[in-house]
Order: C-alpha cells, then sequence, then structure tokens
C-alpha cells in the first residue's frame, strides 16, 4: 500500500511536468534585432518631436505686440482666436486700464472660453464675434492666460512707463 501511495503522490508532479513542457504558452510577439544606425535614427527622431511638442506648448513664441492707446486712456488691443491667440504676447502699460478684444474664428470647443487666472476672470468667446475683457489698472507683472482646456496659452506683460 505505501509503494501504491508513493506513486499516486508523485504521478501529480510528473503528471503536471510533463503538461508544462508540451502546453507552455506561445510567446505572443517575437522581438527582430535591427540594426545600431536604425536604432539611433528612431532615438534621434523621438528625441526631436520631443522637444518639437515641449517648444510648441512651452515655448515663447514671438514679440509681444503692444496695446495701444485709445479713447479715454483705455488701452486697447484686438486678439484674433484662431488655431491659438494671436498676438499671444501683450504688452500694456501699467497703472491705465485695459480693453482686450478678443475676436473667435476657431470652431475648436477649446478656444470658446478664455481664463485670466490672475484676475479671477473666465470669457466665454462666441464663434464669429468679438468678445471684450476689460481689466482695471493693473500693476507691472507678468500675468497668463489659457483657453478653457489650458492648451492654448498667451501672456499679458505689464510694463512700468516710467522704465
Amino acid at each position: 500500500m505505501s509503494a501504491l501511495l508513493a506513486v499516486a503522490l508523485h504521478l501529480p508532479v510528473a503528471l503536471h511536468s510533463a503538461v508544462a513542457l508540451h502546453l507552455a504558452p506561445a510567446p505572443l510577439w517575437r522581438t527582430h534585432h535591427q540594426p545600431l544606425a536604425l536604432q539611433l535614427v528612431v532615438l534621434a527622431a523621438g528625441l526631436a518631436l520631443i522637444a518639437a511638442e515641449l517648444w510648441w506648448f512651452l515655448g515663447r513664441h514671438g514679440v509681444a505686440v503692444a496695446a495701444r492707446a485709445g479713447e479715454a486712456g483705455v488701452q486697447e488691443i484686438t486678439i484674433t482666436v484662431d488655431g491659438g491667440y494671436l498676438p499671444s504676447k501683450i504688452q500694456a502699460l501699467a497703472g491705465r486700464p485695459l480693453r482686450l478684444a478678443f475676436h473667435r474664428l476657431d470652431p475648436s470647443g477649446c478656444l470658446a472660453q478664455v481664463i485670466f487666472p490672475d484676475f479671477h476672470k473666465t470669457l466665454d468667446l462666441p464663434l464669429g464675434a468679438t468678445t471684450s475683457l476689460e481689466l482695471p489698472p493693473t500693476p507691472a507683472g507678468i500675468y497668463p492666460f489659457h483657453c478653457g482646456m489650458a492648451m492654448v496659452r498667451g501672456v499679458l506683460e505689464v510694463v512700468d512707463p516710467a522704465a
């Protein structure tokens, strides 16, 4: 009986080993070794695309456009919203009120709003219309603004008139 018990105890191990050898899953993919030159080209292209994306979203684009003096000392500038803000960098004088007129041409839902977080202001931009935002006299500084999804950005640079 002990011999039968020994065979019964070893049978599952032997059966399991035999099944494991015959039923091992095949790999889902095979690796293909590429030449080193091709690997370097793919690496360089990937790094270039990452750099371009960082420049696009975080880089400074263009020079600042100065707001013009309007009626009653209010500075004015029109910003076209078409795939971005044009101009995306606006320069105004400190201590004077400012009127920003946004003219939206782009039907993208992302650009349906412009948000000025430092001023706690959000402006809805209807398609094909010009909508104005009045800002009070502001101290010198850099004030970013962005679309509703924070993907399209601009900056309001308020400078001291004495400088």
